[in-house]
């Protein structure tokens, strides 16, 4: 078993290990991610609500688009057709490493 842990960013929960990739919504600046739980493989420690003493070092890697998104309206009988699209934004992120104290 190898060592996780699920940390908070930007209001969204990730499950991640060491060496890990993860795309996250586009951020200007990189900030410190809370860890909510972490495990070594034999033992876990549930934060309550976060662990003070593990922590978690990240990396921007590059910033990337997401795929299209469409958005359709549509109201039968009416004629009326509404399309919209969107194309989010996302930063890659590396978690170099994760240590506990």
């Amino acid at each position: 078993m190898k060592k996780y842990a699920v940390i908070k960013l930007q209001g969204h929960q990730y499950k991640v290990s060491e060496k890990d990739e993860i795309l996250v919504d586009r951020m200007e600046k990189i900030e410190e991610p809370t860890v909510l739980l972490y495990s070594d493989g034999e033992n876990i420690k549930v934060g309550k609500p976060v662990l003070k003493e593990v922590s978690v070092k990240v990396k921007v890697v590059n910033e990337e688009k997401g795929d299209k998104i469409k958005v359709f309206k549509y109201k039968a009988k009416s004629r009326y057709r509404r399309q919209k699209g969107f194309r989010p934004q996302y930063t890659r992120v590396l978690i170099e490493k994760i240590s506990s104290k």
